[in-house]
């Protein structure tokens, strides 16, 4: 069950048997010594449920990576933070947009509802916003008609989900307002966008850091600003799988 819903129905819940018992206190005149055990949890609950409902609809939200598609930015086991109002306030659950915030931005990497599957969240980097011409080809990303500056920076390698090495190179590639690094895989080519594409209006273009080995808009097409989450922006814990340790040096660190 998505947790946002799973807050809300507990604040129904509990706010709804916290008024029931007043109502039932006044009109009885019972004592407050002699609530229900009920009536005592929900008033205490309550308001703690509101708070964390509320920070994680408008302030934060956190969000384990499940995968290395954002690889070398973002490692598997990391927990982020996602900026929920950067893009404008929306009503939780249903999205209707409360206030205009600013738009997302070529390099921004951001959580999202996967298109096909709105009740799964994705994270991926925007490389190309609406009224933009994207092409991907030879291992190079190209917008309007530009290739995105890169520059090679040295071997990475990893071990992929079946704990196989996977050798890579790694690129620091900019745009405007982003600078952040890439891989290429040196045996594998991840699916060509030959001839450039135009992204609609209201949609956005994203792509994993980890080129050859993401499931991202050159799959499955773009993502509506609708279902943008919100922009990932710190790496509060992380979690090394295989070797059952905190990654303290990633502790703090910014998503960049």
């Amino acid at each position: 069950m998505n947790f946002t819903l799973l807050l809300f129905i507990l604040l129904l819940i509990t706010g709804l048997a916290w008024a029931a018992g007043w109502g039932y206190e006044r009109w009885r005149g019972r004592a407050r010594e002699e609530r229900s055990v009920v009536v005592e949890y929900a008033r205490s609950l309550f308001p703690v449920i509101l708070v964390v409902f509320l920070i994680r609809s408008f302030v934060v939200e956190p969000f384990k990576i499940p995968s290395g598609s954002m690889l070398p930015t973002l490692r598997v086991g990391d927990f982020i933070l996602v900026n929920k109002f950067e893009y404008g306030l929306r009503i939780p659950l249903v999205g209707w947009k409360l206030t205009d915030g600013e738009p997302p931005q070529r390099g921004d990497v951001i959580v999202f509802q996967y298109p096909r599957n709105p009740s799964v969240d994705y994270i991926k980097r925007i490389v190309a916003v609406p009224g933009d011409r994207v092409a991907f080809r030879d291992h190079t990303l190209v917008v309007n008609g530009e290739p995105v500056p890169r520059t090679y920076q040295d071997r990475f390698v990893y071990r992929n989900g079946s704990g196989k090495m996977v050798y890579a190179n790694r690129y620091a590639e900019k745009t405007d307002t982003h600078s952040y690094h890439v891989l290429y895989t040196e045996t594998r080519n991840g699916r060509p966008i030959p001839d450039a594409v135009r992204v609609p209006e209201g949609q956005y273009f994203v792509m994993g850091d980890n080129r050859d080995n993401s499931n991202d808009s050159r799959y499955w097409g773009t993502v509506p600003e609708s279902h943008i989450l919100g922009e990932a922006f710190l790496i509060w814990w992380s979690w090394d799988g295989r070797e059952n340790a905190p990654r303290w040096g990633r502790l703090g660190g910014w998503v960049q």
